[in-house]
């Protein structure tokens, strides 16, 4: 079984689903998990062409993301598995990019995240972090979708 599992948690619907089955993965396994959320890259506003970015948005982006850290990490502490949290701001990179540098990074050993499962315009326009993710990761990827 698996030790060291990360999941990505952005407050989704389809990311509590992968939230769910990583920590039945946890509980049968004894394993721990990394609550990984990574912030996405805010839109770029102009000013006098100058590319800015307020940092009230930043910092709002930064709360945000412990807001749904916390919610995960207390879900998972209730259900008495072992975790800790990780909040990534990297604009250089694409968010599937970013969770599989840091599934590296801290050894995970299978990453576990939802996916919409988009498909024709709505896949091209809005991409796909799961298909990053399963593309660049160096460790097994479980892809979560929600069953409605």
């Amino acid at each position: 079984m698996y030790q060291r599992i990360l999941v990505a948690v952005d407050g989704s619907s389809t990311a509590e689903c992968a939230l769910n089955e990583a920590m039945k993965l946890a509980r049968d396994g004894g394993s721990a998990l990394l609550l990984l959320h990574v912030n996405e890259e805010p839109v770029m506003l102009t000013l006098e062409d100058n590319w800015v970015l307020p940092q009230e948005l930043l910092d709002q982006l930064e709360e945000n993301g412990r807001k749904i850290l916390a919610r995960a990490q207390g879900k998972v502490a209730a259900a008495g598995i072992a975790s800790e949290t990780r909040q990534v701001n990297d604009a250089s990179q694409r968010i599937g990019a970013v969770i599989a540098e840091e599934a590296n990074d801290w050894k995970a050993e299978v990453i576990v995240l939802g996916t919409h499962g988009r498909k024709g315009v709505d896949r091209l326009l809005l991409g796909s972090v799961a298909e990053d993710v399963a593309r660049l990761a160096a460790m097994p990827v479980l892809l979560v979708r929600e069953i409605k």
